[in-house]
């Protein structure tokens, strides 16, 4: 109420002034009792005006200023309504009605707001009180413009930047929203919550050793917010500090043994360093806590593909499927873990995954990218006295599969190392760059992808493929985005933290061009 009063107190000095020569005397008296705050008196004077000239709508708005001053919030805006009523743009009583809107979010104030910025478009704090509005409702295109419009206003209210930062990462712009998250930090320098989604931004815009300098400060020995050491994790591995990373995760897991995300983060990182058994260790140190989740299933099929065991991996995968039917990354994740298990079986005819039975698949599924792939994959490893039309259909079948779904790298790897395979090297290496582009945190993606399968001394060879021929032969890793769930953070803000949660990763089998799982 008393930020209520000091707004409307303040409505009188910009909206009565300039009317004060015209005005009766009583609407004089009525607003020199509001500013010695003798509200009762001024609301028995302004009742008793408005039985002699009901239609004056100054004195309705003056009516609506003092009850909502005196917390009459319902009746104050019935009185600014009226007062519109009688005349639409009336600075006091547009402003007056919008303000108690705006306090409970209330949407009827967009109107209202888009009315006060047609009379003044230069008013910061109408652009940010709309802006506000705006994104609540997720129109965040609406909103930045807004928001841009009400630059200085906004630079000392967190809640607006937060939502302004927010707004800029929904519409992909996260390197505006870095300096938006920036002044937010500063605005808290002793809290947590600002800077832990600084460095969520940071670690997403793999920026790393901008988020570690966020993070670093924070890593105290008492610290107990497993989020930030996960964060952290999470940044440490991305710069090649292993050790740190495996380091942090597990103290976010004694913290916090219940929550699935980090048992998944650490089997992505026993996967990218071929520790499986440890990984499946952990995982099953988390089902024994979270017996019926389905992303530690998942994880764990990942971990029994890449140690032959397809048996378990399948089992893990159905498991996954029945407690959640939405999980498609169980089946993606199987899909690929059976194509493994068909190419270590390809010498027994009884266990060769079928080229007419893709085609059969295809022909009821005719969309399914990993189809088109799996039958790609399947001609190209048939024998090579098959002839050209086999290569031509396996390259259309992987085309096809990239058509319908942009981030399958496995497809992508595919179709490097057939145009490496054919001497067509600049199609190979914009195939490595389209996998760079939709899995940028395999940096090597590029270069391995490019060499899979390729002449080091091949003319036309990119420099950076070349260089890593021998490297990265020896290994070549996917990646299945994650069903991991996330959890609501404990404290105020932080609508990051929240986003995260659900972008953590599940590491695919190794990619279909490597050799060594032919």
């Amino acid at each position: 109420m008393v930020r209520t009063g000091c707004v409307m107190l303040l409505l009188l000095g910009t909206s009565f002034v300039a009317l004060g020569q015209q005005t009766q005397a009583s609407i004089e008296s009525i607003e020199s009792l509001i500013r010695s705050q003798q509200y009762d008196q001024a609301l028995q004077m302004t009742t008793s005006a408005l039985h002699q000239t009901p239609n004056d709508f100054r004195l309705w708005a003056l009516d609506g200023i003092v009850l909502s001053i005196k917390g009459s919030n319902n009746d104050a805006i019935d009185a600014f309504q009226k007062a519109l009523s009688l005349s639409p743009n009336y600075p006091a009583a547009l402003k007056g009605e919008v303000q108690l809107l705006y306090q409970s979010r209330d949407m009827r104030a967009i109107p209202l707001l888009e009315r006060i910025l047609k009379a003044d478009p230069n008013d910061q704090i109408a652009h940010e009180m709309l802006a506000n509005l705006e994104e609540k409702q997720g129109n965040c295109s609406a909103a930045i413009d807004h928001f841009l419009l009400s630059a200085d206003a906004i630079s000392t209210h967190p809640g607006s930047l937060e939502a302004y930062g927010n707004c800029l990462v929904q519409t992909k712009q996260p390197q505006k929203a870095v300096p938006v998250f920036e002044q937010l930090a500063a605005l808290f320098p002793g809290s947590t919550y600002p800077k832990y989604d600084l460095a969520v931004l940071l670690v997403d815009a793999k920026q790393n050793d901008a988020a570690l300098k966020v993070l670093e400060p924070l890593l105290t020995p008492d610290q107990a917010d497993p989020d930030i050491l996960s964060l952290a994790s999470q940044a440490y591995e991305a710069v090649g500090n292993t050790p740190q990373a495996v380091s942090l995760l597990h103290q976010a897991i004694v913290l916090n043994p219940a929550n699935a995300d980090y048992y998944v983060a650490f089997a992505t990182l026993c996967l990218d360093h071929d520790s499986f058994q440890l990984g499946i260790d952990m995982m099953n140190a988390g089902l024994a806590r979270i017996p019926n989740n389905p992303s530690l299933y998942i994880s764990r099929g990942l971990l029994y593909g890449q140690l032959a065991e397809f048996d378990k991996a399948e089992a893990d995968f159905n498991t996954a499927e029945r407690l959640d039917e939405k999980q498609s990354v169980s089946l993606y994740a199987k899909d690929i873990v059976e194509f493994q298990r068909d190419m270590s079986d390809k010498t027994h005819s009884d266990k060769a995954l079928s080229i007419s039975e893709i085609r059969a698949q295809l022909r009821a599924h005719p969309d399914s990218a990993l189809l088109h792939f799996l039958l790609a994959k399947l001609l190209v490893d048939q024998k090579p006295d098959s002839g050209p039309a086999v290569s031509g259909e396996a390259m259309g079948s992987a085309l096809l599969a990239v058509k319908l779904k942009p981030d399958l790298v496995q497809a992508r790897d595919l179709l490097a190392s057939m145009y490496m395979s054919s001497g067509q090297y600049s199609l190979a290496i914009e195939q490595c760059r389209l996998a760079l582009q939709y899995a940028p945190a395999q940096q090597r993606r590029c270069a391995r992808c490019a060499v899979c399968g390729a002449d080091p001394g091949a003319p036309g060879l990119h420099p950076i493929a070349r260089q890593a021929t021998g490297r990265y032969r020896r290994r070549a890793h996917g990646r299945a985005r994650g069903a991991a769930r996330g959890r609501q953070r404990r404290e105020p803000g932080g609508r990051l933290r929240r986003q995260r949660a659900g972008r953590r990763g599940l590491r695919a089998p190794r990619c279909a061009c490597d050799p060594h799982l032919r």
